[in-house]
Formats: C-alpha cells, sequence, structure tokens
C-alpha cells in the first residue's frame, strides 16, 4: 500500500495575521468617506465576532479590522483576485473561511470567490491531489402533457413489474388471513383443490386464451415496445425447443412474445403452440399459481419440459431461458455475456424427444435496467450466488426508472426490444445419448448461436466487431 502523502504545515500562530492582511488584500471603500490608514504593527484592542454583527455594523468593522498598509509577501502566497465585499452576517465577502485563506495558493486548486467553491477544496489537501466536488442527484420528472396512450402503457408495465416481484407474496399473505380468519373454510377448500391440480404446471399447464388477449398486454407490448421477428418458417409437424437468450433482469422479451398474443406468434409461426418454462417454485404459491398457467406459463422441471415436447403430432415449442438465474447477475446496458458453457441439460432432453433446436436472441433485453456494479469475486456477487443457491433464484440489485420521473425506480427504461428467432437445428431423436454426441450438439448451438447474433448485431445498434461471451 503506498505510503500516504505528507501534508503541508500551517503557518505559525505569529505569522497568521500577517499572511490573513496579504491574502485579503486593501479593503473595499467606504460609502461613508475615505478609508483610515492604520499602521502595520498597529493592533485592535479586542476584536469582536464578524458573524455576530449587522451587516451594517459588520463592513464597517471589517474595514477597521483589515484597514492596514500592504505588507510585503510570503513566499508561495498568491494574493487572491478581485473586489472584496468586506464582512457580513456570513463571514467575508470572498465566501472563504479563515483557514482556506490561510493556505498557500496552488495552480490545481479551484477557483475562489463563492462559497461553494469553498466547501468542496480540502484544508489541507496533498499537492499534487485535485479537490472533489459533490454532485447533487437531479430528479427528471415527466411532463404533464403526455398523451394518455402512453399513460396507459406505463400503468400496464407497472402491474407486470408489481406482479413480478410482489405478487406471489401478496397471494400468500391473503390465503394466510383466509387460514386465521374467520373465512378458513375457503382456505380449505383451497388446499384440497391445491392437492388435486398440483401435477398441472408439469403436465402442460392450464392456459387461458381470454387471459392472453387482454388489452393490457397490448399496451405493455407498445411500451417498450416489443417485436418478434422470424428467419424462417417452422413445420408445424415437430416440436420445438426454443433457447431464448439473454434472461435480462425481469425476461420482458419472453413474457410479451410467448405469453401473450399481441407480438403475431400464431400469425408468424402457424400451428405452434409457446410454452414458457420458469422456476417450479412459483407454482407453490397459493392463488398466484392458477394465474400465471393462464398466460402459458409451465415449470421448468424435466417432467415438465418432456411432457411439452412429447406431443404426438408435433405443434408443441418449449421456451426456456437457458441462462437462467445466474446470468440476470450479468444483465446489465451492454453486456453480451451468456451462461451457457455448463448447461446441457436442454441438449439432452432435445436429443430423447428429437425436438429441433431454434436459438433465439433478444435485442435489447439487457437494456431495460440498469444494475449495482457486482463483478465476479466481489463480495456482492459472493452473497448473491450464495442466496442463490439456497433460494433457486438470483436477487439483482437493479433499478431503471420511476412513474412520474425518469431518474430512478424498478420500472423498465423504454428501450425497443427485438426477439429473432433463428434457424432450426435438426435433431435426430436419441433416447440414450452419450456425453460425446450431447457435446457435438452443444457446440453446434453455440455457433448457430453465435451466428444469428453477428447477422442481425449492426441492425440493432450493436457494434460490427461486438462478439458474444459465452461462460
Amino acid at each position: 500500500m503506498p505510503s500516504p502523502l505528507p501534508r503541508p504545515q500551517a503557518p505559525p500562530p505569529h505569522e497568521q495575521h500577517r499572511l490573513r492582511g496579504a491574502l485579503l488584500g486593501p479593503p473595499p471603500r467606504s460609502a461613508t468617506g475615505p478609508r483610515k490608514q492604520r499602521s502595520p504593527c498597529s493592533r485592535p484592542a479586542a476584536r469582536a465576532d464578524p458573524c455576530s454583527l449587522g451587516a451594517g455594523e459588520g463592513a464597517d468593522r471589517g474595514a477597521k479590522l483589515s484597514s492596514r498598509s500592504p505588507t510585503p509577501l510570503a513566499p508561495g502566497i498568491v494574493p487572491a483576485a478581485g473586489p472584496r465585499l468586506g464582512i457580513s452576517k456570513l463571514g467575508r465577502g470572498d465566501g472563504l473561511s479563515p483557514l482556506a485563506r490561510r493556505r498557500p495558493a496552488r495552480e490545481e486548486d479551484p477557483p475562489r470567490g463563492r462559497r461553494e467553491a469553498a466547501l468542496t477544496v480540502a484544508l489541507w489537501a496533498p499537492s499534487g491531489v485535485k479537490p472533489l466536488r459533490r454532485r447533487a442527484m437531479k430528479v427528471e420528472f415527466a411532463p404533464l402533457n403526455i398523451p394518455l396512450a402512453r399513460r396507459l402503457q406505463t400503468a400496464a408495465v407497472f402491474q407486470w413489474v408489481f406482479s413480478f416481484l410482489l405478487l406471489a407474496q401478496c397471494c400468500c399473505g391473503i390465503f394466510m388471513i383466509f387460514v386465521f380468519g374467520d373465512y378458513w373454510f375457503i382456505s380449505a377448500i383451497y388446499v384440497l383443490w391445491l392437492y388435486l391440480d398440483w401435477e398441472t404446471p408439469q403436465t402442460g399447464g392450464r392456459r387461458s386464451k381470454w387471459v392472453r388477449n387482454w388489452t393490457v398486454w397490448r399496451y405493455f407490448k407498445e411500451y417498450f415496445p416489443i417485436q418478434l421477428i422470424k428467419t424462417s418458417d417452422l413445420d408445424p409437424s415437430q416440436n420445438y425447443l426454443f433457447g431464448f437468450h439473454p434472461h435480462g433482469v425481469l425476461v420482458a422479451g419472453a413474457f410479451g412474445n410467448f405469453c401473450t398474443e399481441y407480438t403475431g406468434f400464431k400469425r408468424l409461426f402457424p400451428g405452434l403452440t409457446p410454452y414458457l418454462h420458469i422456476l417450479p417454485f412459483w407454482f407453490r404459491c397459493p392463488f398466484f399459481r392458477d394465474y400465471i398457467m393462464c398466460a402459458g406459463l409451465v415449470s421448468a422441471s424435466k417432467k415438465s419440459v418432456s411432457h411439452v415436447l412429447s406431443h404426438e403430432g408435433g405443434g408443441n415449442v418449449a421456451v426456456i431461458v437457458i441462462g437462467g438465474a445466474e446470468e440476470s447477475l450479468d444483465a446489465r446496458p451492454g453486456s453480451l455475456t451468456l451462461s451457457i458453457l455448463k448447461r446441457k441439460g436442454f441438449i439432452k432432453v432435445a436429443l430423447k424427444h428429437g425436438a429441433q433446436l431454434v436459438p433465439v436472441f433478444s435485442f435489447g433485453e439487457n437494456e431495460l435496467f440498469k444494475q449495482v456494479a457486482n463483478p465476479k469475486g466481489s463480495r456482492l456477487r459472493r452473497l448473491q450466488e450464495k442466496l442463490q443457491k439456497i433460494m433457486g433464484f438470483a436477487l439483482p440489485l437493479f433499478h431503471g426508472r420511476g412513474i412520474f420521473q425518469y431518474s430512478f425506480g424498478v420500472m423498465p427504461y423504454r428501450k425497443p426490444v427485438h426477439t429473432i428467432v433463428g434457424n432450426p437445428i435438426a435433431v435426430k431423436q436419441n433416447l440414450n445419448p452419450t456425453v460425446e454426441e450431447i457435446n457435438q450438439l452443444h457446440e453446434k448451438y453455440l455457433q448457430e448461436l453465435q451466428e444469428l447474433f453477428d447477422k442481425n448485431k449492426e441492425k440493432y445498434g450493436i457494434s460490427e466487431h461486438a462478439s458474444l461471451t459465452f461462460t
């Protein structure tokens, strides 16, 4: 650790008065008449506190205290330039404290003359170290004359963020109120229903066309906006496994494209039904599980994925966010890091069922939120990884904009999201694939994903020299 720089020593007490007069310079002329000249050796009998004097009295008293003939300057001392305003209730008119005036002037010092500048100057800063200035956070509020459509878009995204972050906890709280309240019989009936319906999230769920066509999802899609783009036709007689990248913070692109009907999935891929797989943990929350299943969400367990891909006659699409919770810790603007090198379970499932692999990349997914810096190896990152192992999901410290202002909050930024569906990779069914076969297909999938990214990156504002980073 480098040794600290030596701190300059304060002038001796007997020199402070002389240096103070040298720095202040000649006082301004009094409005009542010519200034009185005082001998350099004379001293006032008693000094009054300038801060306790009135404005006029302070100016006159300041003229008496500081009116002395010019004194030769000590080496390294530079008198302050510009006129002086005398003493007022706030001190001398230059806005500098007495201690700041005693310090020898240096070239790297900020301009003197304002009190706020003096507050940012280190009293005895080492030579060569520039003083820091404190920045005040500015809040940029949304204008009042925003069109109603944009207000509705913000409201739609707010309810989605609330559902993602807090709705499950609220549903559990309501269930406990029923258990310990007068309506305990409602919870008893629901527990019986939960017992009979426990396997539904692993057997295709229970989607509702009505819920998927809610008008709120149209405003949700237009907020960013979200766009689904295909590169080739997909045969509806086959089953497909879509590998979605990147995870982002809240997976807005995957939800908007595969859990609603407003981005045109049915029009682009007729005859196919998408199923978005999420953590099985969410299907243990009472009431909340029934709501998310209506949108087409199902469990990400092995049994659930196998059920979707084993549909006879084809027509099913299992959408898996490959990076998972681990990848969300790297979700920040400009990030192109994908956690995929150790994730080969989806390859094995595709081989067992003969499902076609399709890489999907969502440009703009990582631009929706900013995240607190958490490089690998840092204390915060180690804590997040430890909590992920305990709870099963990650806790990224993200932030975006607010509802009525653009400076901070948990709302995503209005950034376009373009989800590109790549070309299918033919997979021959193999009930017992070897490790070599799994690795070979995994390598081919990575090549197709990189090619899909390289073909489209310049269209969506990414440098031609940028490349995906697989971890």
